[in-house]
């Protein structure tokens, strides 16, 4: 049921010029976009400002410009729009073998060593026309790209490493615990880390999202302790390459280690009470309606019910 008896009054064409509107900023250019004259636009914009009480769009040197309900507003009606098309055209659900689609995701080296194989893999052996693109993750969740699909998908670390996702839906895809990999001629060998001898140790810090902070520096100076970190490398395999012939220490997480670690390396455990951490999938409300979100969410799971099943 609609909330307000003004919305009864809208039709597909009103929501047609909103979004061309806020498209092309100028009631001439969508005019002649959509084939309607420019007072029909404007009877329409004048329905939307009732039905929406505001005006959404404000006439400007540059343009029709988008007040801030509009702006909000812009995303939810490309959904309205989208799905009515998908209900003409019958294809609700998304089959992968009928359509090419280009998945825009946002995720740590993590993701794209461990479950990104797994998943082209799948998309190969099927025969999906399905392409990945991965973008680094930074410090903050992007939400603003989630919510006007410049990404499909975020993957970060928890539980809340990188703050609350408010607003956002969420899945957690795996759990893994961390581990410290040294030469394997380091002193001590299959001895496990003492808190303090930790800290006092020499660390290479791989940098596989970009932040200022990480949760081992994040432990250690809950605990009272700061570590010495020697070099910074961009990735983990860069960050392993530093270790061998050194007595410098590594801390990776445990599924990362087993994939690309080999017999110049042995494992010591982390201090007691270090804390494990999960990997996890976001998304937008938005996306929890689209079929095609949904099914590569649960390719994702897929790929990482494999993992956890080796």
């Amino acid at each position: 049921m609609l909330i307000s008896n003004l919305l009864r009054k809208l039709d597909m064409q009103d929501l047609t010029v909103f979004v061309a509107v806020y498209e092309q900023r100028s009631v001439t250019q969508v005019s002649e976009a959509l084939c309607v004259s420019q007072s029909t636009v404007s009877y329409c914009l004048k329905k939307l400002r009732t039905s929406f009480e505001d005006e959404l769009f404000i006439n400007t040197r540059s343009g029709m410009s988008p007040t801030h309900k509009a702006i909000v507003m812009y995303g939810q009606i490309l959904g309205i729009i989208k799905t009515i098309n998908h209900c003409h055209s019958g294809t609700l659900r998304f089959d992968p073998n009928q359509e090419e689609i280009t998945f825009n995701l946002c995720a740590p080296e993590y993701f794209e060593l461990l479950i990104l194989p797994k998943l082209v893999k799948r998309f190969i052996g099927n025969r999906f026309p399905v392409v990945i693109n991965t973008t680094k993750f930074h410090r903050d969740i992007p939400f603003d790209a989630l919510r006007d699909e410049r990404f499909d998908l975020v993957v970060g670390f928890g539980p809340h490493f990188h703050g609350d996702a408010n607003g956002l839906q969420s899945q957690v895809l795996l759990a893994d615990e961390l581990v410290c990999v040294v030469d394997r001629k380091f002193p001590g060998a299959g001895q496990d880390f003492s808190l303090e001898a930790f800290a006092a140790g020499q660390h290479v810090f791989p940098t596989p999202w970009t932040s200022d902070t990480n949760m081992i520096d994040g432990w250690l100076a809950r605990q009272g302790y700061k570590r010495q970190i020697v070099a910074r490398a961009n990735s983990y395999v860069a960050a392993l390459a530093l270790v061998t012939g050194t007595d410098y220490i590594l801390t990776l997480p445990k599924r990362i280690q087993a994939l690309i670690c080999d017999e110049r390396f042995g494992e010591r455990q982390p201090p007691p009470a270090l804390p494990d951490f999960t990997l996890e999938m976001m998304w937008s409300e938005k996306a929890s309606q689209d079929s095609s979100n949904t099914w590569l969410r649960q390719q994702i799971m897929d790929a990482c019910d494999e993992i956890r099943l080796s």
